[in-house]
């Protein structure tokens, strides 16, 4: 099987380019591909000869986009909608990633695939826009919602928790936000299942749930980030009141994967054994 990739050097493209395994890519990245350019991006599927399409790219700078949504929303929304119909018109699946944040983050319970969304600000709208947009292009496709990502590439939550951890004796990390973590390599994993699934059987399309488990609270995922990475850091938990930031983030990102694993056979992964093999990255790294 040939796949398109679109993403290069985020968390999730690096991700795929070392897991691909027997599967050819054809990865375009943003010296190939002009994310902010909806038909550029379409032409490339056009031009190609893959069997399916992922689509790795994301605007995700969460506080930014509330200055930015227009541009947000092309490359989260126009894009991929683009993408989705020049798929359709070449009767080939497209993988295309989203996020819990098309949720408004209210209750406790997981949220199910189906369950109504209700963005909370610029990001989740443009998230949100994308979705709709796959959707109404009408090809094979699977919208793969996921949250917290981590990997031992680029910025995120576990690469800034090992330098802050170095740097200080006590953090204060907001505890009232629960989710799950997920690995970017387990993410990679899933989309190129997902991929040759939905090439064999077009009728498995639709809008799935993929994220790390158990939940847990930014606080206790940083705790368990410096136990096994040894550090030796107090974390304090704090409200996200105490923690103001421009974009307001959901309180409950849990998310109901059962779908998943009924479709394709993905089990949920254990993000605590995903954070091992990711430290074991970073040192091998040096």
């Amino acid at each position: 099987m040939k796949v398109l990739v679109f993403g290069e050097t985020g968390q999730l493209g690096l991700e795929l380019a070392r897991r691909a395994g027997d599967v050819t890519l054809e990865i375009h990245g943003r010296d190939s591909a002009d994310f902010s350019d909806p038909a550029a991006c379409a032409a490339r599927v056009a031009a190609s000869d893959a069997d399916a399409v992922i689509n790795a790219v994301a605007y995700t700078a969460v506080d930014k986009a509330e200055e930015e949504e227009t541009l947000a929303t092309t490359i989260n929304g126009e894009t991929p909608g683009a993408i989705a119909r020049a798929c359709a018109e070449a009767d080939i699946p497209f993988v295309h990633v989203s996020t819990d944040y098309v949720f408004d983050g209210a209750g406790e319970a997981p949220f199910s695939p189906d369950h109504p969304t209700a963005p909370l600000g610029a990001y989740g709208r443009s998230k949100l826009a994308g979705e709709e947009a796959v959707r109404a292009a009408g090809g094979a496709h699977a919208i793969l919602r996921t949250s917290w990502v981590v990997s031992s590439h680029g910025k995120n939550f576990v690469k800034t928790m090992l330098r802050l951890g170095a740097e200080r004796d006590r953090l204060t990390i907001v505890a009232d936000q629960v989710g799950g973590p997920t690995c970017a390599a387990d993410i990679a994993d899933a989309c190129l299942t997902i991929a040759a699934a939905l090439r064999a059987d077009p009728s498995k399309s639709g809008t799935y749930h993929f994220s790390g488990g158990p939940d847990v609270s930014w606080a206790d995922f940083a705790r368990e980030i410096f136990a096994q990475a040894g550090i030796a850091c107090e974390v304090a938990d704090i409200p996200s009141s105490a923690y103001p930031t421009p974009a307001q983030r959901p309180l409950n990102s849990r998310m109901d994967n059962s779908a998943t694993e009924a479709t394709f056979g993905i089990v949920r992964p254990n993000w605590r054994q995903g954070l091992r093999a990711l430290l074991a990255d970073l040192e091998a790294e040096g």
